[in-house]
């Protein structure tokens, strides 16, 4: 297994797949193994993915300081990562909060991003509101579901801010385009790819700066590919589109029938976007 030492000493584990130019992936979670993203649907029959164990999941060793899993803090891990690659600029995917940790990195390392991918990402580091509307509306997309009553009321329940238990695990179906036995093995491992103290410590006070973090994408001047899923209430389509708007260059495209994880839930046209995209 390869790995690295991170300039706070930690040791830190990544994995290399597939044929192609490099693609290094950031895992979401927050703070889950990479092991999720496997091959991205197939991607790995045109790129080589490197998929980054951020400090303390997967293979990567727990740091001695527990405040380093603030997300500001890893970007210097992922630039760590490029000079051990050897790359002078590399092509950079995030997924969920991983684009969180990509955004940073690409604000503080423009330079060294070709092309930047953003599959259904997390918007705290940019600041963007999701209300609880536009989530109830993307929701409302799956009324013909067996399981949408139920939970649908918890998703009303969950954005009114009156969560009751069991609530987050009823809504489960919404993460995914087909709620079938492997969308439900896939929500199961979740539980133990994540670690959940770093996951606590990933979005804290000072981790992100919305403001700065827009003005330096402003003038990112690489192309940029923000994926959204048509059905995912976690990064809505609409919502995903004014993402790409902080960008010079970017654009958006939505798959359709597909939630937060679309390499899972239709692979094919998962793959050709991106593969189109990276080659253009």
């Amino acid at each position: 297994m390869p790995a690295f030492t991170a300039p706070d000493g930690t040791t830190l584990a990544y994995h290399v797949a597939g044929d192609g130019p490099p693609l290094v992936c950031l895992p979401g979670g927050p703070m889950q193994d990479s092991v999720y993203l496997g091959e991205l649907g197939g991607l790995t029959a045109h790129r080589t993915l490197i998929r980054l164990d951020l400090r303390g999941t997967g293979r990567s060793a727990v740091p001695e300081d527990a405040a380093s899993y603030r997300c500001d803090r890893q970007v210097e891990d992922v630039e760590t990562l490029r000079e051990e690659l050897g790359l002078e600029r590399m092509d950079l995917l995030g997924h969920s909060a991983g684009a969180n940790l990509a955004i940073l990195y690409a604000a503080r390392h423009p330079d060294r991003v070709g092309r930047l991918v953003l599959v259904t990402p997390s918007v705290f580091a940019v600041g963007l509101d999701i209300t609880a509307e536009v989530r109830l509306e993307t929701a409302r997309l799956r009324r013909g579901e067996p399981w949408f009553a139920p939970a649908y009321a918890s998703l009303e329940a969950i954005t009114a801010g009156r969560a009751a238990d069991g609530d987050w695990a009823a809504v489960a179906p919404f993460w995914y385009g087909r709620w079938d036995e492997r969308a439900r093995a896939f929500r199961a491992a979740e539980e133990k790819q994540r670690n959940g103290d770093a996951a606590a410590r990933y979005a804290s006070d000072g981790a992100f700066d919305p403001g700065a973090t827009r003005t330096a994408l402003a003038a990112f001047p690489s192309s940029v590919l923000v994926l959204a899923g048509e059905h995912d209430v976690a990064a809505p389509a609409r919502v995903m589109k004014e993402y790409a708007g902080l960008f010079p260059r970017a654009e958006t495209v939505v798959q359709s029938g597909v939630g937060h994880f679309p390499w899972l839930d239709d692979p094919g046209p998962f793959v050709s976007t991106i593969r189109e995209f990276l080659v253009c």
